[in-house]
């Protein structure tokens, strides 16, 4: 922890007061939380108030393609156990909204951070992390984000030599490549559902062997690492080997997978694993993501699915058919305007449920629905989808814009 207890220069604190500022004028307009265009503004002032605002703080940085959201708020409220925390918990990952966001914790001990995938070399280089978690990589945003195997190079050469604990997922062989030039890294045997993004090997593009959860490449023999943190079943395993109950309010294995992760991030901070479990079961929903709303007079439980990963996950959350499932997908910027992606989700998983499909993009979710032989309607909108779907609570599985579209429509 360097630097003197007020590590702001006059002009520093000049760009948070005209940041908040401008936050507070666009959240009056009804334009959003206001913190990216008040990030925006306050780095404008002062290029280097992110490294300013971070020097006081213990930074954790949390980055993947799935789940970077629900972890940041795991490892947020663990950390708790130990100081005042400040997060930004509404997911504004990028430098302008991370800037907000630590803008906003004049007393707080630690910093948890999640940023986007492109982002944290660069982050990372601004906010001398303590600690980075890295969880996971698959294809996302395919016109924005580019090819995973350059996100995990970029990754490779930000982390190269990095003084961070580095706490990866030792099952996502992208990660590991990833972490791997870093001296300093917990592996967490986190588990990986989807494997499509890493069938060949990232050090020598040789087919990767996969005998039961374990990986390997036959011919350079880059290889699985061996975890010191593992998830089983309902449990946490520890580096001494003692299994720790997870006990989540959350649905599903991705978010104890998360809850694995978020623990030995705690211990790096001396937070021991029973009370950041404990801490974790107080987080009911992330930024609306499995909360169950009424509308007109439904219950309605909203999931977020953003790729084909993610997609494969929440089909193992949702309740057994015939539960009447509503699907939503836009192709805005905010959630990549390629939609050729809709062809990597194994849609006949959806088998027996009715599904009523909506959504900027409903023809091309339509014509995948199609080839997957599933049968469905296409609906105008969520009232008219809710209208059409039988008895029962309704899952409703939606990308990111889409997503914000459905909270705002149901008042969440």
């Amino acid at each position: 922890m360097a630097g003197n207890s007020d590590p702001l220069t006059p002009r520093a604190k000049l760009a948070v007061t005209a940041g908040k500022a401008v936050a507070a004028a666009s959240r009056a307009a009804g334009r959003g939380s206001g913190s990216v265009i008040g990030g925006r503004v306050a780095l404008k002032l002062d290029p280097d108030l992110l490294a300013r605002l971070a020097q006081n703080l213990d930074v954790v940085l949390v980055s993947a393609t799935n789940g970077k959201t629900t972890t940041t708020r795991l490892i947020a409220e663990a950390l708790r156990a130990a100081g005042p925390v400040v997060s930004n918990a509404l997911g504004a990952n990028m430098p302008a909204g991370i800037t907000s966001a630590l803008a906003g914790g004049s007393d707080a001990k630690f910093a948890v951070i999640e940023v986007d995938e492109k982002y944290l070399a660069g982050v990372a280089r601004d906010t001398d992390p303590k600690c980075i978690a890295l969880l996971n990589l698959s294809r996302d945003q395919l016109d924005r984000a580019a090819e995973t195997r350059m996100l995990a190079e970029n990754w490779r050469e930000g982390l190269a030599g990095s003084k961070s604990v580095v706490v990866a997922n030792a099952d996502d062989p992208l990660v590991v490549w990833a972490a791997s030039s870093s001296p300093n890294v917990i592996w967490v045997a986190a588990g990986q559902m989807w494997k499509d993004d890493a069938w060949s090997c990232p050090s020598c593009g040789g087919v990767m062997q996969r005998p039961g959860d374990d990986w390997y490449c036959g011919e350079c023999g880059f290889r699985r690492p061996t975890p010191s943190w593992a998830l089983s079943g309902d449990h946490v395993l520890d580096p001494h080997g003692s299994a720790w109950p997870i006990h989540l309010q959350l649905p599903g294995r991705a978010n104890k997978a998360n809850a694995a992760s978020s623990a030995a991030v705690a211990a790096v901070f001396g937070v021991p694993p029973q009370v950041a479990l404990e801490r974790m079961y107080q987080v009911q929903a992330v930024a609306g993501r499995y909360d169950v709303v009424q509308f007109q007079n439904r219950d309605l439980r909203l999931l977020l699915a953003k790729n084909p990963a993610g997609w494969l996950e929440t089909f193992s959350l949702i309740d057994p058919p015939p539960t009447p499932v509503i699907l939503s997908v836009n192709a805005r910027s905010a959630d990549g305007t390629d939609t050729s992606w809709l062809w990597d989700v194994d849609y006949t998983r959806l088998t027996g449920h009715p599904i009523f499909v909506i959504g900027d993009r409903k023809l091309d979710l339509a014509v995948r629905l199609e080839v997957a032989n599933q049968s469905f309607q296409v609906c105008e909108n969520l009232d008219q989808a809710v209208q059409l779907a039988p008895p029962g609570r309704i899952e409703v599985i939606a990308n990111y814009t889409a997503f914000q579209d459905l909270r705002r429509r149901v008042g969440n």
